[in-house]
């Protein structure tokens, strides 16, 4: 008796540590891992690209200066599914060798002082 309940009390901690395991996977963004922020200005619309892709697989391509949080500037070029709202300001995550491989939108009061400055 005593056994089977440890081994229920185990069951129930496995099976625990591998659901907390799953949701952290589906929660954890691995594009934004160790990578550099920068941080830019959407001006302009992007360009269409349909690089041999079915009709209804359109990325729009930008290429932007974006700045470190230093004020560091670099012309980082990225794509999105979608045009980006005029005026948005983006954090750009940047991996070497990959370039930008996620971004997410942010307030300009979110940005680092010295990157804000560039923006004038």
């Amino acid at each position: 008796m005593r056994s089977s309940n440890i081994a229920w009390i185990l069951i129930a901690i496995v099976g625990g540590c591998a659901l907390l395991g799953l949701i952290t996977l589906q929660t954890l963004n691995f594009n934004r891992l160790g990578a550099d922020a920068y941080y830019t200005k959407i001006e302009g619309a992007g360009a269409k690209v349909n690089d041999n892709m079915p009709d209804d697989y359109i990325r729009y391509e930008y290429d932007l200066p974006a700045y470190k949080g230093d004020g560091a500037s670099a012309k980082l070029p990225f794509t999105a599914a979608k045009q980006l709202r005029q005026g948005a300001y983006l954090k750009l995550f940047v991996k070497e060798g990959k370039g930008v491989t996620s971004y997410q939108e942010v307030s300009f009061d979110d940005i680092p002082e010295a990157a804000q400055k560039m923006f004038g």
